[in-house]
């Protein structure tokens, strides 16, 4: 399995070889699906948090007494159906981490690399270096990119256009980077399903060594 490497410029640079366990996978929307559901949900930040009964102040004296009156009975200005009493509602202190099993998470993974591959949506490029933190140069690279037939919308897509992975840290491109809300940089390591499926293009910085972090693993 080969694809195209360009370099920064937006030229061709040659082939570069994929491994078929990685982009030769066959799509499986429901092991995705399954996957980005449980990882949306170990992200989750509970924050809205509702008192009980036993929480809220007060309501410790009877209401009025409980014959006599006519009113209906109650025990307490707390209860959940007065205003200002407990309720039922959400907790932050629920516990929504879920369990992964890692083959599961890479065949994941793999699974949406060969769906975006297929659908051109992977830029391979031999190596994306700056000698320093500058937002001008970084828009020259991508205007280069837009360029190139298939990846147009690097210049026009304002939300969620690319992911740039690096197969090693750099601080100039993070940060030359930084200044486009569109554009994320992360190291190969460290993509996962929904940070892929976030963005439209996949852009690879040196392949050969990014595919070195990636455990080809048996995902079947």
């Amino acid at each position: 399995m080969e694809a195209t490497l360009y370099n920064q410029t937006g030229k061709s640079a040659g082939k570069i070889n994929l491994p078929e366990s990685v982009f030769g996978v066959p799509w499986n929307a429901d092991l995705v699906h399954e996957v980005v559901r449980l990882m949306n949900s170990n992200s989750r930040n509970p924050i809205a948090h509702t008192k009980t009964r036993g929480e809220v102040r007060g309501g410790g004296k009877k209401p009025w007494k409980q014959k006599g009156t006519g009113r209906a009975r109650h025990g307490s200005s707390r209860s959940p159906i007065w205003v200002g009493g407990g309720a039922h509602g959400p907790r932050n202190d629920k516990n929504f981490a879920r369990k992964i099993n890692k083959k599961t998470r890479t065949k994941a993974l793999y699974t949406i690399l060969s769906r975006k591959f297929k659908d051109g949506e992977i830029l391979f490029v031999d190596s994306l270096s700056m000698k320093a933190p500058k937002t001008a140069d970084a828009k020259v690279i991508l205007s280069a990119f837009a360029g190139i037939k298939g990846y147009e919308k690097l210049s026009t897509k304002k939300v969620n256009t690319a992911i740039i992975a690096m197969d090693a840290k750099s601080d100039a491109v993070t940060k030359s980077f930084r200044n486009f809300s569109n554009i994320s940089v992360e190291e190969f390591r460290n993509i996962n399903p929904v940070s892929i499926l976030n963005h439209t293009y996949l852009i690879v910085s040196n392949p050969e060594a990014s595919f070195k972090n990636l455990i080809v693993a048996d995902a079947k």
